[in-house]
């Protein structure tokens, strides 16, 4: 082996082995949410193998080899022959409403990979792989994954950092949804603000059907839920459209922006939260990158193209480029509103 640089070799490995550790753990993180062993160590621990596996329900060999691999993981903490959840490995693992709640993350992964020979097929055609064609419930997987985002930073930070429209909901404002998946954005808005109507608009029928009954089992009558594409949906003279996580799968973005601003009221709003992003390939060569350039090779862009003109956007489009398919639609006034670690969170207007 010639001019190999031996320090940046074991470098390398060394970073692969740390990537192949976290690739294994994906169907034991699973198996420990879908168990409740997580949850179960957070109420008894420290706690000893045995103790965690009569508790769970589960049998002790299989629990023990499971927190051992925990154990070596960092997610769990092992001292004096017990277990036990810090308080931190507690908000990634076991607390569902936790900020920095991962679950759903291991979830999408685990679709991902489900997902592979489809999206495989799709690297020789060019052609997509439609949302619903995922493999297994990559739309259940992906609503978990951006739950705790939504649940925490939606009411309390995001719409508060939109120009005069907090006082709009209040007072009782049409909102809808757009892309709006399982509805958990619809939801959270409607709980907040009961003097608002809320329709959720979203081109997957499935999804349709898990919003309404997610929103029947909460007993909600000011939000209702409809298949409908970005592009043409129904409804006029909103005061606020939101789109959450989605604008870059679609197919043709600027054409729903068109029609957004045309659905919109005069001087109305539209919320766009987006991965966060810079504009440029070095801007973006960092671990969010990274797992948003994976997660947009294997979901976002065959969505894209699955659909007429297939605009595939991807995940990391960044501000400049939104902000462009934004002002296509007739927008003269966009600006980033907010951000977190993982969202940017763009305000539209017509500037009026």
């Amino acid at each position: 082996m010639t001019d190999v640089n031996e320090a940046a070799l074991h470098g390398l490995v060394g970073r692969v082995l740390g990537d192949l550790g976290g690739a294994v753990s994906v169907p034991l993180v699973r198996i420990g949410d879908a168990l409740d062993l997580y949850r179960t160590l957070k109420t008894i621990g420290p706690a000893t193998a045995d103790k965690l596996a009569d508790a769970a329900g589960c049998s002790p060999r299989y629990v023990r080899e499971w927190l051992a691999a925990q154990a070596a993981s960092g997610y769990v903490h092992y001292k004096d022959e017990r277990f036990s959840l810090t308080p931190e490995q507690a908000l990634v693992f076991a607390e569902p409403d936790s900020p920095v709640n991962l679950i759903g993350a291991f979830d999408t992964a685990a679709a991902m990979m489900e997902n592979q020979p489809k999206v495989q097929s799709a690297f020789k055609t060019g052609r997509g792989v439609a949302w619903g064609d995922q493999a297994g419930c990559m739309f259940c997987a992906v609503a978990r994954l951006f739950r705790p985002g939504y649940v925490n930073a939606l009411v309390q930070d995001w719409l508060p950092a939109l120009n005069g429209v907090v006082d709009k909901l209040k007072a009782g404002a049409d909102v809808a949804d757009v892309g709006c998946g399982h509805g958990l954005s619809t939801i959270l808005m409607a709980q907040a603000f009961p003097n608002s109507w809320f329709k959720g608009y979203d081109f997957h029928p499935g999804s349709i059907a898990a919003a309404t009954a997610h929103a029947r089992s909460h007993g909600l009558t000011n939000a209702q839920f409809e298949v409908g594409k970005a592009e043409d949906f129904a409804g006029r003279d909103f005061d606020l459209i939101t789109c959450f996580d989605c604008l870059h799968d679609m197919g043709d973005p600027a054409a729903a922006a068109t029609h957004i601003r045309r659905s919109l009221k005069d001087h109305g709003t539209w919320m766009v939260v987006e991965p966060l992003a810079g504009d440029t390939l070095e801007d973006n060569i960092n671990p969010v990158g990274r797992l948003y350039y994976s997660a947009s090779t294997m979901i976002c862009v065959p969505t894209s193209l699955a659909q007429e003109t297939g605009r595939a956007l991807g995940a990391q489009a960044g501000e400049k480029r939104l902000a462009e398919v934004i002002r296509s639609g007739g927008f003269t006034h966009v600006r980033r509103a907010a951000e977190t670690p993982l969202n940017m969170i763009l305000e539209a207007t017509d500037g009026g």
